[in-house]
């Protein structure tokens, strides 16, 4: 099993960074072993973002690779199998000779297409985490070389230039051409200072099909979006029980006999973690007042709870598939035979990612309510828009409009990427799932996510303070509390609140752990 990974730790993303900022090796840094089994999203976040190293690959995970390797050639030179001895795609009729050693080359030249911008280093590396692990399951028939070789790379940091576009959900085929290529020496890397590319390997007929059936990019894409969107719902209910908190609102809702009686995991998770924040009992006393509040408060279980489980299930479903043997052909040892299928066919995750991002988007939505919300003399029994004394002052008005604008961004990367539709190849795969784009647009819904959270905690914040309320001593909501009263700018005359935004953009991250 890879040993547990230490918090990689999240941060602002903005860009094409899309995420944290990639951390240099440190002496001490954990180390995780791979062995084709029990990898997690969050390991491979911790490798792409260098707050994990790999260790040596697990002795048997290896031995088992070696195995599917030897069994593999055996039967490309008895047999007809797919990819080795034949063509790929539409021309999977097409004979070719076993000791036709450049066709796996002229396979990998020919794949290696991808197009666009470069991708991020840190979503390369987290391909290769993937891609290395799901070799060591031991199905893929693969020269166990390649796994050393991806291991070699992660560890000293260097990644192959890989483009962002070339796959529809049925296997990242041009990224993972152009890390063959660049295995055998003729693609590029990028190397940090002081770091180098692995030797060249050795790749035959029997090794380029084998590498890039996998959509390892998309899973380590996918892993790097949810390990982030973790730590930002876990930031977002923090906010939230500072909005609370700020317009004096109810704790009813939140109350145990509540979640009971509509018992959904994740609804009676941010109702319990709401109640913690805030340092209230499982049956909080009502208010005195009004009698319930606006659905941004009253209704913070039931939005953030599917987002809970949204991020649970693509947990799932995630896990099984970075330790998945799912290349095509399976290459079955114990029945010395490979078999055609389709388990590359990534419909589980597309599907898993296109509800966390309309899960998330709910969330958002509710945070934005809740700035709205702040505005409202009537809630918070302050000046319109949180302004100070002077006539007419504006205060945060305009973090509605930024917020709006970010939840803009975000509903057009929460748009189904299954409802896409594809027939390649002359017909012969005529259904594509898409999950390539639903990753990439799950990474993009980061950012936005991000803008959104940080207007409302620069509002929450400035009306904690012109009311002069305090959390109650010792509770979660108090220590986040003091952080953001301690970094954000104290001022309330009309200004520019971008800075105050970035910084509070910063905040989430600390926020997520109190």
């Amino acid at each position: 099993m890879p040993s547990p990974a230490a918090d990689p730790g999240r941060g602002a993303g903005t860009g094409r960074t899309r995420g944290r900022a990639p951390q240099d090796r440190r002496p001490g840094t954990p180390r995780i072993t791979l062995d084709g089994r029990g990898l997690r999203p969050a390991d491979v976040a911790a490798l792409a973002t260098r707050t994990a190293r790999p260790g040596p690959p697990d002795p048997d995970a290896l031995h088992r690779a070696e195995e599917s390797w030897h069994t593999a050639r055996r039967l490309a030179a008895t047999g007809r199998v797919y990819g080795r001895s034949t063509g790929v795609g539409a021309n999977r009729t097409e004979v070719v000779q076993y000791a036709d050693a450049a066709h796996g080359l002229r396979l990998l030249r020919s794949h290696a297409g991808a197009i666009g911008d470069p991708l991020p280093a840190r979503e390369v590396r987290a391909m290769l985490a993937v891609r290395a692990n799901q070799l060591l399951a031991g199905g893929a028939g693969l020269n166990p070389a390649v796994v050393t070789a991806l291991i070699a790379a992660l560890d000293t940091g260097a990644h192959p230039v890989v483009n962002e576009l070339g796959a529809v959900g049925t296997g990242d085929l041009a990224a993972l051409a152009q890390t063959g290529l660049a295995l055998a020496g003729e693609h590029p890397w990028q190397c940090p200072s002081g770091a180098h590319a692995p030797a060249p390997v050795a790749l035959d007929s029997n090794d380029a099909l084998a590498l890039i059936s996998s959509n390892a990019l998309t899973l380590g894409q996918s892993s790097l979006a949810l390990d982030e969107l973790r730590g930002l719902l876990a930031a977002s209910l923090a906010v939230a029980a500072l909005s609370l908190l700020a317009v004096g609102g109810s704790y009813e809702p939140f109350a145990e006999p509540v979640m009971l009686a509509a018992p959904h995991a994740g609804s009676s998770a941010a109702a319990a973690r709401i109640r913690t924040l805030s340092g209230v009992p499982a049956r909080p006393a009502p208010p005195l007042g009004r009698i319930q509040d606006p659905y941004g408060f009253r209704c913070i279980p039931q939005v953030h709870g599917p987002a809970l489980d949204a991020a649970d299930t693509l947990e799932q479903v995630l896990t099984a598939d970075l330790n998945a043997a799912a290349e095509n052909p399976l290459i079955s040892v114990d029945d010395q035979a490979a078999y055609h299928h389709g388990n590359f066919y990534a419909a589980h995750a597309a599907l898993a990612l296109d509800g966390f991002r309309l899960a998330v988007l709910q969330t958002a939505q509710l945070s934005a309510a809740r700035l709205a919300a702040l505005s409202e003399p009537g809630l918070t029994r302050l000046r319109p828009f949180l302004g100070d004394a002077a006539p007419a002052s504006s205060g945060v008005m305009i973090l509605e409009y930024a917020a709006g604008a970010a939840l803009g961004e975000l509903r057009a990367v929460s748009q189904p990427a299954t409802l896409g539709h594809a027939v390649l190849s002359r017909g012969v795969e005529e259904q594509a799932g898409f999950a390539s784009l639903g990753a990439r647009q799950t990474l993009r819904a980061c950012v936005s996510f991000r803008h959104v959270l940080a207007c409302e905690l620069v509002a929450c914040v400035r009306a904690l303070r012109m009311r002069s309320l305090e959390p109650e001593p010792g509770t979660p909501v108090a220590v986040g509390y003091a952080l953001a009263a301690e970094a954000l700018d104290a001022r309330m005359a009309d200004r520019p609140l971008t800075d105050d935004v970035a910084v509070a953009e910063r905040l989430l991250d600390r926020l997520a752990e109190v």
